[in-house]
């Protein structure tokens, strides 16, 4: 199966700044998630930045790079400009790997992309159980509700489904891992933010809003952190030097 992989790397973070540029057992943060995009063997790979200093390591590394414009708000947006400049076909699949995921394991990209190859939908994303109470109630966890085909109904930071009469509903978290049709990238950074993006800060449900459905597969292996914080990067380098 054919898909593009495209990596959206920003330097600025509020938690961690400068992250993807950041030491992780012997390489960078944004030269893992590109070796990790790699094992998924996609028909091809471009990290997408608007900073020269990750363009630089980039490129040292040998990966397609592409400088985009520093007023973006998002990587969606970023995305899309990269593929209005290429030459893409209007249904080729692009999976937005994030820029802070260096532990993201190659099956879950496939996974993604031939999820929304599969589907009717215009894009894709995976989800995990919750297994643990205090995920529900974690801001930070962004959670998903799903239709009986398996396309998101909802996504919210609060607790998704309310479990009002305690029968012991089982929650989804969101994974942070979309694939898109290319025409689909370009007409969605056209559409105005919506009043349920701009209340919950997700991005995806101006998808939703729109009138558009959204394929959500139950991921296939346990999805890693990416890194977000100092104790983030801490913990995935003590994972790498477990597996030596």
């Amino acid at each position: 199966m054919n898909f593009h992989v495209m990596i959206p790397a920003r330097y600025q973070s509020s938690r961690l700044p400068g992250k993807l540029t950041m030491n992780l057992h012997g390489q960078t943060v944004i030269e893992r998630v590109y070796r990790q995009a790699l094992k998924a063997k996609p028909t091809s790979i471009t990290i997408a930045t608007d900073n020269p200093v990750i363009f630089e390591l980039a490129s040292q590394f040998g990966a397609t790079v592409e400088m985009t414009s520093v007023s973006h708000q998002s990587g969606t947006e970023r995305l899309a400009e990269v593929v209005a400049r290429a030459n893409f076909q209007a249904d080729d699949i692009i999976v937005n790997v994030q820029g802070d995921e260096a532990l993201i394991d190659p099956a879950l990209i496939n996974q993604v992309a031939k999820s929304l190859a599969s589907s009717q939908a215009p894009m894709a994303t995976l989800c995990w159980p919750i297994d643990d109470e205090s995920m529900c109630h974690n801001p930070n966890v962004v959670k998903v509700v799903r239709d009986r085909e398996h396309h998101a109904l909802y996504f919210s930071r609060y607790p998704i489904p309310f479990d009002r009469d305690g029968i012991g509903a089982q929650r989804y978290r969101h994974i942070g891992l979309y694939a898109y049709r290319a025409w689909f990238l370009l007409e969605l950074v056209k559409t105005p933010a919506c009043q349920l993006e701009e209340i919950e800060a997700l991005e995806q449900l101006r998808v939703l809003w729109a009138g558009y459905k959204i394929k959500v597969d139950e991921a296939c292996v346990y999805p890693l952190q990416d890194i977000n914080t100092a104790e983030d990067l801490e913990k995935a380098t003590q994972l790498l030097m477990q597996e030596v």
